[in-house]
């Protein structure tokens, strides 16, 4: 098994009437968070869905800890750990019925792990899952992911709808467990700041298609927005604009590379000139800068 990544997806496509997820390749290595974000209807989850085995594709192939995902035999699937965006557990069962029955079927079933997330979450055992908030049913969910020696975890929205103190929590099980460099997990999520907080890797899916997959801190650190006037845009070589905005106060242009600017002297003017700011960019902002250029380009009509 290659311990470079745990992920492998090679050109995976499905079809559906009025939407295409196209021809979508990546890797995800061990030891990382992947941030997997876009808008409602893009594909996250068909994506995950495709990856797990879940639903027929036209073609591609998903290699998960170096096995392929079509091979329903072995050992190495209970080192997926997968949570959706809603609890799918029966609502009549107690907290302490589903860790019973889910220690009888998994064979790498850690009661030590388990208890202690769920002694951390303050789930309690006699609780039936109708009467847990949505937080704690996300909670429960994320615990029985990790209760059985995961390895990788697949996790579809597993923040959304929870208040700020809870998504905090459960990102720092996220960080916890990929300090041992032999895991990673692969996190959709359309709340853009809690991607910023605790992802390596970003990876951006609009209508379809796979517009970028970058590592963070090179985006964070490279990207800048640029505050000028229409002149002094037209100094900012076209390579680096990712996208631009006019509005009465002038132009803001986003760059991939503000040192470039920097190094070639853009910050300087003279006296009589607004001088130019070179603002730091938020993973969002990226976000809908792309959107704006790549609906702009018309790339989008040779599928849709």
């Amino acid at each position: 098994m290659s311990t470079e990544y745990v992920i492998e997806v090679d050109h995976l496509t499905k079809k559906y009437q009025g939407f295409i997820l196209d021809d979508i390749s990546f890797k995800v290595p061990a030891g990382a968070i992947v941030g997997f974000v876009g808008e409602n209807g893009a594909g996250k989850s068909t994506t995950m869905k495709a990856m797990l085995g879940l639903m027929p594709v036209e073609s591609g192939n998903v290699k998960i800890l170096g096995n392929d995902i079509e091979d329903k035999d072995g050992s190495w699937r209970e080192q997926i750990g997968v949570v959706f965006d809603e609890c799918n557990f029966p609502q009549e069962l107690r907290v302490k019925d589903i860790w019973n029955i889910l220690k009888n079927i998994y064979k790498t079933w850690n009661d030590t792990e388990f208890m202690g997330y769920l002694t951390r979450f303050g789930l309690p055992l006699e609780k039936k899952v109708k009467d847990l908030s949505k937080g704690m049913k996300m909670k429960l969910s994320i615990a029985t992911a990790l209760g059985h020696d995961s390895r990788v975890l697949i996790l579809d929205e597993a923040t959304s709808g929870l208040d700020p103190v809870v998504r905090n929590e459960i990102l720092d099980i996220f960080r916890e467990y990929t300090m041992e460099e032999d895991r990673a997990v692969f996190l959709s999520s359309h709340i853009t700041s809690d991607i910023e907080k605790i992802a390596d890797y970003i990876m951006f899916i609009h209508k379809g298609r796979l517009l970028f997959y970058e590592n963070k801190d090179d985006l964070i650190y490279n990207y800048g927005m640029v505050r000028c006037t229409a002149v002094q845009a037209e100094r900012i070589p076209e390579e680096i604009i990712v996208g631009r905005n006019e509005n009465a106060f002038g132009m803001n242009i986003l760059v991939k590379d503000k040192q470039m600017l920097i190094d070639k002297g853009f910050m300087n003017v003279d006296e009589a000139e607004p001088a130019p700011v070179i603002d730091r960019v938020s993973i969002e902002d990226i976000l809908l800068y792309i959107v704006k250029t790549y609906e702009n380009d018309s790339i989008v009509s040779t599928v849709f």
